[in-house]
């Protein structure tokens, strides 16, 4: 009996042992190994975000005014909105109607719009004449020579999408979360007629020299054209060279990859969801290239480039690009060819635009190494330079940085902003055909700006956050965005798993900066006061 008595007291003193040790060895190892846990807010009403503590903010469900608050963290108000008791069935709906995507900038005045009304609708009157007199020419043309012309007719429009896009842009983004307009015009962008295609001004201004000498040509790698639609709207249209699962191999440089037209479609998709909102609307559309390029062309240069395949496909390439390699040809089957159309942004000459290189921009040759790859402390430098010293532009930088490393882009060697807005203006994040080559390999580097620097908007980290979580789940929400689209599917299913794998990556780096220099110092405040409440899925600006 006794040594029964022993067996239990040398049990309990082991399980007491056992416990402390768990509880005092273990556990604090787990809590710093995994400090992303998921955090209980202290009251139903408010909500003391601690960025370093908790995976995702538990955010009332009803709740919509955000208040600035210090930089350790983000005070949040629960105010009361009639839903209707409605029950989600859309993630993405329902991403866009959580109170992080429902915080309006101030309404923006005079000087914060791009382009006024009168001054915008001058200047599309005066296209609207321009090409007018065109086509009377070109009529006048056909009743000489007795020949064939399709001639376009345009009226003019106050009320088309693309004009009203133009008109929104302001200081913030290039559109707000909740305009219906955006969704009017990439139904027009997909289904207007094309009455004019073009090379490109950058295509333009080579006039077809090319030096084959050099590793990274002037015009990049891809075929681009600028179309114009029946409502004279105008859209870039990059085609289809290579099939979805198909990725880029391990050999080849960033600068001679292919360029896709669904990571263009994906930018834009993956931009909005970030609420970044700084890439022109996308679509993707299927052309035919006889009727809507070839026969709509007044380009003789555009015209030559045109030949029938050994396989009777219509086929036309770069003019610079087919002295080099006439592999570079893209082709129809046999006529019909997807690609991706991008809204044009307001011509220069009422919105002027400038281009910056990138402070991580990359060496563009075979060997060489910017200072960014060999200086850890480079963002030091950079942030004593204007006009990285003050105001948004660093972080804007990094929300760039951080939409790259999603997409797998390392090609971001410039961006450009509207002179008008100066240095308050936000980078467009434009050219995104380079991303989504790879999903299997996360390229790091990409994320310099943010692993040097340290600093992240709150607003940009709490959404991540959300991003992360299973309700929010940013492969799936993608996924639902990007199957809206006529050529869904857009991307494959290891390219949309990557996206979370990704966004791991990102919060990790957060996580380090953190835990290394503070969150006041590596947070930065950026929320203004929500002046509305909100009551579905639409959003705010």
């Amino acid at each position: 009996m006794w040594m029964r008595r022993d067996r239990l007291l040398v049990t309990l003193t082991l399980a007491a042992v056992f416990s402390a040790d768990v509880y005092f060895v273990l556990l604090p190892k787990l809590r710093e190994k995994y400090p992303w846990d998921r955090c209980t807010c202290p009251a139903a009403g408010v909500a003391n975000i601690s960025l370093g503590d908790s995976e995702v903010p538990q955010w009332p469900p009803n709740s919509s005014t955000v208040t600035r608050g210090s930089a350790g963290g983000l005070g949040v108000t629960a105010v009361p909105v009639e839903t209707g008791g409605k029950t989600w069935g859309s993630k993405l709906e329902k991403l866009f109607a959580h109170p992080l995507y429902n915080i309006r900038s101030p309404d923006p005045g005079p000087e914060e719009v791009l382009v006024q009304p009168e001054e915008l609708m001058g200047y599309y009157k005066r296209k609207v004449s321009r090409w007018e007199r065109h086509q009377k020419f070109y009529k006048d043309v056909v009743a000489a020579t007795n020949i064939s012309l399709p001639i376009q007719e345009i009226t003019f429009d106050p009320e088309v999408s693309w004009l009203k896009f133009h008109m929104r842009i302001n200081k913030y983004a290039l559109y707000t979360r909740d305009d219906p307009n955006i969704k009017r015009l990439l139904q027009d962008m997909l289904n207007a007629k094309v009455v004019n295609a073009d090379y490109t001004q950058d295509e333009k201004a080579l006039k077809g020299a090319c030096d084959c000498s050099q590793v990274v040509k002037p015009s990049g790698h891809h075929l681009k054209l600028a179309l114009k639609l029946k409502d004279f709207g105008k859209a870039m249209f990059k085609p289809m060279r290579q099939e979805r699962d198909q990725e880029t191999p391990q050999d080849f440089f960033y600068f001679v990859d292919f360029q896709r037209h669904n990571a263009e479609i994906a930018a834009f998709h993956l931009d909005r969801i970030l609420d970044f909102r700084r890439v022109p609307p996308v679509v993707g559309r299927l052309i035919n290239v006889t009727r809507d390029i070839l026969f709509t062309t007044h380009n003789d240069d555009l015209r030559s480039v045109f030949f029938t395949s050994p396989a009777n496909n219509t086929c036309f390439f770069a003019k610079c690009l087919y002295v080099c390699k006439t592999e570079y040809a893209v082709c129809g089957n046999p006529d019909m060819l997807e690609g991706s159309l991008s809204a044009y942004l307001p011509g220069l000459s009422i919105a002027p635009r400038i281009s910056i290189p990138n402070p991580w921009i990359r060496s563009y040759t075979f060997t060489g190494r910017e200072e960014w790859e060999v200086n850890p402390f480079y963002c030091d430098t950079i942030k004593q330079l204007y006009p990285y010293n003050s105001g948004n532009r660093l972080l804007n930088i990094i929300d760039m940085a951080i939409l790259d490393f999603l997409t797998g882009n390392m090609d971001r060697h410039h961006y450009e902003i509207f002179t008008k807005f100066g240095d308050d203006g936000f980078p467009l994040h434009i050219d995104n055909a380079r991303g989504f080559g790879r999903h299997s390999h996360d390229e790091m580097s990409i994320l310099a700006p943010l692993t040097q620097c340290c600093i992240i908007k709150m607003s940009t980290l709490l959404r991540l956050k959300l991003l992360s979580e299973e309700e929010f789940r940013l492969s799936d929400v993608m996924r639902e965005s990007l199957g809206r689209d006529a050529l869904r599917p857009i991307l494959t299913e290891p390219h949309l798993l990557a996206l979370d794998r990704r966004l791991q990556r990102v919060l990790r780096v957060v996580h380090k900066c953190v835990k290394k220099l503070g969150e006041p110092q590596v947070v930065a405040v950026d929320f203004v006061e929500s002046r509305r409440t909100t009551t579905g899925p639409a959003g705010g600006r």
